[in-house]
């Protein structure tokens, strides 16, 4: 039989295969692929099977149960990963394969580094010291909303702002809150909103969402806007969950754009209720001092009737006298002061009641059938009958046409 005979020069399948194999493991580094999941299954024995795939080609994975570490089994069918290991082949099928070392997420695996790297390194500056972080005004004069002007995180904090302290009036800095252009928008926003200075507080905010929603929030050129913002910075991005870089800088982080409201301002009615208060003790104190110097008074004029001696009485006389004049300029000056501080609180607490923003020609628009407050167009129909209260009296209408902003 000759050499090149083809009978001679034949090796079997399993001797090909095994020699791919050898090939593969030799020639082959371990190395990361990117793809997304199908055809995943589990068997009993632990190991998980799966094809990874792209646009236009896929290759068979396995991921033997004693290389899984962290939550393999949280991995699905269309879920997008980056894959380590090393190519070989499965010699009884011929199959040339994957093996899996390690997996994990491929969006956010990569965001999460990134989002850990920038932490550091602005923790390491002191940005998020919290000597350096601002308080927030007790009773702000104008809040400032940097969001979405169409996202759900601006009606949640309108919403509850309205119920809470209508009378303050609120301005909205409108930028993308996700995509590629969200960061210099939001960048943008706030620097237009320190320019202007016409809030003495700013929230910055959006709805929830993954990690890779949010990274606009995780970008450094805003957290160093919103670190030298001389406006104190709310932070409201996505749940309670939810941390952004954004959070660890700014000022106060609230949990939710819901939260964000409840912290900026206080409770209306208490806040009148507390002055009211006040105003109570401060026209007491008055009162009592008023007390104080007439029963002072009073002694002064028994211990002058007491003295027998002439001269003993003019000097009483005198001391009276001044006493009298003493006790006058006293009793003018404490009322003044009680007046004047009921006055400035009087005047405080006009400048947040509802009646004072009638008068600047504003309305307070009901359902005419329950009196309830009507906040939204699309609250009532056409053909409903409102009241529209006006500072000096009421007026009675019918709705002839609903138009719906939103």
């Amino acid at each position: 039989m000759q050499a090149n005979d083809p009978v001679s020069a034949a090796i079997s399948v399993s001797q090909l295969n095994r020699r791919v194999k050898t090939l593969l493991d030799q020639g082959m580094t371990r190395l990361w692929v990117e793809g997304e999941i199908s055809n995943l299954s589990r068997p009993a024995s632990g190991h998980i099977y799966f094809s990874l795939k792209d646009d236009s080609a896929q290759v068979s994975a396995a991921w033997f149960r004693q290389r899984q570490r962290g939550p393999a089994g949280g991995f699905k069918d269309g879920d997008k990963v980056l894959a380590f290991g090393r190519v070989s082949i499965y010699e009884a099928r011929g199959n040339y394969q994957l093996i899996v070392e390690q997996m994990e997420p491929a969006g956010e695996g990569v965001l999460k580094l990134r989002f850990d790297a920038l932490k550091k390194k602005l923790a390491t500056e002191g940005l998020f010291d919290e000597d350096r972080k601002q308080q927030l005004p007790a009773l702000p004069a104008r809040i400032g909303v940097i969001t979405s002007p169409s996202g759900a995180a601006i009606r949640d904090i309108l919403s509850i702002l309205g119920r809470r302290f209508p009378s303050i009036p609120v301005v909205i800095y409108p930028a993308a809150v996700q995509g590629d252009a969200a960061p210099g928008e939001l960048v943008s926003a706030l620097a237009s909103a320190v320019r202007r200075a016409e809030c003495d507080v700013l929230i910055i905010s959006r709805g929830g969402g993954s990690l890779e929603d949010l990274w606009a929030f995780n970008d450094e050129e805003l957290a160093r806007a919103i670190a030298a913002c001389p406006v104190p910075v709310i932070s409201a991005v996505g749940h309670e969950v939810d941390f952004t870089i954004a959070d660890f800088v700014a000022d106060v982080r609230a949990p939710t754009p819901s939260a964000a409201a409840e912290i900026v301002v206080p409770d209306q009615a208490e806040w009148l209720r507390r002055i009211g208060v006040l105003a109570i003790r401060i026209a007491r104190v008055g009162q009592r001092s008023v007390e104080d110097r007439a029963q002072e008074l009073d002694w002064l004029a028994r211990r002058l009737i007491a003295s027998s001696p002439a001269a003993t009485l003019r000097r009483q006389s005198d001391k009276l006298r001044e006493n009298r004049r003493r006790l006058a300029g006293g009793i003018r000056v404490a009322l003044s002061d009680a007046g004047h501080r009921i006055a400035l609180l009087g005047r405080a607490l006009n400048s947040v009641s509802p009646l004072a923003t009638l008068d600047r020609g504003y309305a307070i628009v009901m359902r005419a059938d329950t009196g309830n407050v009507l906040l939204r167009a699309a609250a009532v129909a056409t053909g409903d009958d409102i009241r529209a209260r006006l500072s000096q009296g009421e007026l009675i209408a019918t709705v002839k046409k609903v138009i719906d902003d939103e």
